[in-house]
């Protein structure tokens, strides 16, 4: 026994000593190429220019490396020409242990880094330390700094030990403050205090130091001219960091904070001369995001961007000529984003009327800027509604009504006109841009079910618990790159493919580093609902009592299109799209102040008109074509219903559904209501008029599943007729109601004494309520009543 104790020990100490031996032998192997410290240095000031180019391979720019002479906006600084108050607010953020260990990697500011990241919801601190960043950025390739994998992290920790061992802390130091971005093309903190705040790194104060500090983790995020909020948010984690590690008291960084938060910041003089210039600046930025800037302005890489200059010249004209037109109405700038609906792929994209206009901020691109939408968003309040059973065909009531919020505020929308309507289909309401409507629909919808469907089609609307109902008429703002990108989810047919301004990326020699021609997308709403708003949206007959039957909507195609207009006429849009083209178009002015009488239809819109005529004019036109699951109907346009037999001729029409959610069945009450413009004349049959409960159609006493929660019913039954096709499942107030309200369905199987549907009813104030399951068969209707009360 003892002899095989000792032969295993033998092989255990053999197989341990082979591994330590692998290890050794893989740590040299990745330092292998690690350059001494001047080398490190001179690497720094090596570089190949990174070439942009449009989709035709014109060049667009070469982006010269900022440490050039020529350049001029980085200016190389020793450790000691360097305020220490950047050297303590970086060591805070960064990497508070870097002069207390003798390794490359800090273990603890890993796990503090996950800490933050799940306390704050965001990243907070780095987990990287100052030595891996370094690492990374000057001596691992534009692909290893994109990869996630394990591997690239090893070597990073492994290279990033080389350093330490090899290297001076003060000389590692003093590479990564001068090698950081800042944003606005400021890189290396000499460039960043010149940028900023006009004098030299040596002289920044705690307030300054502090703010630079938070900006390299994400420069496109937290820049202060950009995101002049999100930046002073950042510097207030950086200022806690400091107080955490005692570099501060509390006292002085409230003072920082209030001293920053006194100051503006403008873009960075410049004379931008590029074609294209805002676009450009957008996939520099994204480019910096992904690759670094060692990759984008020392490794020669070759970008090949969806620019078309046809289309930006189109739309840079465009906006030109129609701005000329409105000189006297105070308009003074515009912004238009086009884009391929099948691919993502932004074609154009003009972020103001002229870059170097200091007057308008020309630099600050509009096309990213987060501005209230106005009328625009209506389609997206509509296609939750139809998501939840309704139809183009629904009858709604545009007249005067207070509706209440969920923090109990009264709210009392009126229409642009400060006329009301009657009663209306969602076809006309939404066509015709009408906000009583549309906030009906919203309360039926529930704000936060549409935030959903927002966030779904890639509208990124900012967090933010007090919105209220007057979202559907756009108070919540969106950029209109977002904006644009979601209707491009319409005209693609329901597929969401995210916005991309790049092809491919090469290296100099042609070898490729990542094709983006590829994108996935996602269906994130069904093709038949986005069909019917791309109907709504695309017929002109409908908005005409609103628009005209001419307005700059109509095009020589068939094309759908929407308007907005903010209150005051601060901003007004216009977004519109055919099968092959999306196109958003943003007017106003960048110091916000009122244009005078210029709606979304006579300010964007002949923006918007020409752009698509020009851009469109060699592409045969191509109508929307249905998916599978649309059909046409008829309904009597006196109430969306199917014609009762009273129906009069002239009000039949055909109107589009998705086949599971046809129209309601006929009902005389409701057209002699809309014909009489008087909803109290609706009502629905009492149940002691109804026709008998058959057992093809029963409803048992509602339920609560669960007493303690007031608000869930349960409903079962049997809804089995011969030739079923689906039931729904709606309530109404009282024992006769006078308006139904959608609880489920379509619902496309048959049940038989089991659950017909659960339903949440707690937000329904107390009181007698009844039920209605309505069963489509192939030979009718069929229609079952129950009642309930819910007690207080």
């Amino acid at each position: 026994m003892a002899q095989l104790f000792f032969i295993f020990s033998l092989l255990v100490s053999a197989g341990f000593g082979a591994l330590v031996l692998i290890g050794i032998a893989g740590y040299l192997w990745i330092v292998r190429d690690l350059p001494d410290p001047a080398a490190l240095e001179a690497r720094q000031s090596t570089f190949a220019s990174t070439q942009l180019f449009d989709r035709e391979g014109n060049l667009l720019v070469e982006l010269t490396d900022p440490s050039s002479p020529t350049a001029g906006r980085r200016t190389y600084v020793p450790l000691s020409q360097i305020s220490p108050w950047v050297i303590k607010a970086t060591l805070a953020t960064e990497d508070p242990n870097f002069y207390r260990y003798n390794v490359g990697f800090d273990p603890i500011a890993i796990v503090r880094a996950i800490y933050y990241a799940f306390t704050e919801r965001a990243f907070v601190s780095g987990g990287s330390t100052i030595a891996q960043q370094v690492a990374r950025n000057l001596l691992l390739s534009p692909e290893e700094r994109a990869s996630r994998s394990p591997w690239r992290k090893l070597r990073e920790i492994a290279l990033a030990n080389e350093l330490v061992r090899r290297y001076p802390r003060d000389k590692i130091l003093e590479i990564y403050l001068n090698e950081n971005n800042y944003a606005n093309l400021a890189y290396g903190i000499e460039a960043a205090a010149q940028t900023y705040f006009d004098k030299p790194a040596r002289d920044l104060t705690l307030a300054e130091a502090s703010l630079l500090a938070g900006i390299p983790q994400a420069p496109a995020l937290w820049d202060p001219v950009a995101r002049r909020e999100q930046a002073l948010r950042r510097q207030r984690v950086v200022l806690d960091l400091m107080v955490e590690q005692g570099m501060i008291t509390l006292a002085e960084a409230e003072a920082a904070h209030a001293a920053m938060r006194a100051r503006e910041f403008r873009p960075p003089p410049a004379n931008f001369t590029s074609f294209a210039p805002h676009f450009v600046q957008f996939v520099r930025q994204q480019l910096d995001a992904e690759y670094g800037a060692q990759a984008l302005y020392r490794q020669g890489l070759r970008v090949h961007t969806t620019l078309d200059p046809r289309l930006q010249r189109i739309a840079e004209r465009a906006v030109r000529e129609q701005l000329a037109k409105l000189k006297e109405r105070n308009v003074t700038n515009a912004a238009v984003v086009m884009m391929r609906p099948s691919t993502g792929e932004i074609l154009a994209m003009v972020g103001s009327a002229d870059f170097n206009d200091l007057a308008i901020d020309g630099q600050v691109n509009v096309a990213l800027a987060r501005r209230q939408p106005g009328s625009a968003i209506k389609p997206f309040v509509y296609l939750a509604a139809f998501e939840r059973g309704w139809t183009p065909a629904t009858l709604l009531w545009d007249q005067p009504k207070t509706f209440t919020d969920a923090y109990g505020k009264p709210y009392a929308p009126r229409n642009y006109d400060g006329k009301f309507n009657g009663p209306v289909l969602v076809r006309e309401a939404l066509a015709r841009s009408l906000n009583v409507p549309a906030v009906e629909t919203l309360n039926f919808v529930g704000v936060p079910e549409f935030l959903e469907l927002a966030n779904r089609v890639g509208l990124n609307l900012p967090p933010n618990p007090y919105y209220g109902l007057a979202v559907a008429l756009g108070s919540a703002e969106v950029r209109l790159l977002d904006l644009t990108a979601a209707y491009a989810v319409l005209a693609n047919n329901g597929v969401r493919v995210p916005p991309t301004a790049l092809l491919r990326v090469e290296r100099a020699d042609g070898t490729l580093v990542r094709d983006y021609r590829t994108p996935q997308g996602q269906q994130v709403v069904l093709p038949e609902h986005a069909y019917l708003i791309t109907h709504i949206l695309s017929d002109n007959a409908a908005r005409a009592r609103t628009f005209g039957t001419n307005s700059p909507l109509r095009l020589s195609r068939p094309a759908a299109a929407k308007t907005g207009t903010t209150n005051d006429f601060r901003d007004n849009l216009t977004v519109g799209y055919t099968p092959d083209l999306v196109v958003g178009v943003w007017v106003g002015n960048s110091d916000n102040s009122p244009m005078r009488d210029v709606s979304g239809i006579t300010g964007a819109a002949p923006i918007w008109k020409q752009i698509m005529e020009e851009a469109l004019a060699d592409t045969p036109p191509r109508d929307f074509a249905p998916p599978p699951g649309v059909v046409r109907m008829e309904v009597c346009a006196l109430g969306g219903r199917m014609p009762s037999p009273s129906c009069p001729p002239e009000q039949r029409r055909q109107e589009v559904f998705k086949a599971d959610q046809p129209p309601l069945p006929p009902d005389e009450a409701v057209e002699l209501a809309v014909a009489a413009r008087d909803p109290s004349l609706i009502h629905a049959p009492k149940p002691t008029d109804a026709p008998p409960q058959t057992p093809e159609i029963l409803i048992t006493q509602p339920a609560f599943t669960n007493p303690a929660m007031r608000g869930v019913i349960s409903v079962r039954g049997t809804v089995n007729p011969p030739g079923f096709q689906h039931y729904v499942v709606e309530y109404g107030f009282g024992d006769n109601p006078a308006e139904w309200h959608w609880i489920s369905g379509p619902h496309l199987a048959p049940v038989v004494n089991e659950q017909l549907t659960e339903w949440n009813a707690g937000a329904l104030p107390p009181g007698r309520y009844t039920l209605r399951v309505t069963a489509y068969t192939t030979s009718g209707v069929l229609v079952g009543y129950s009642h309930f009360d819910l007690m207080p």
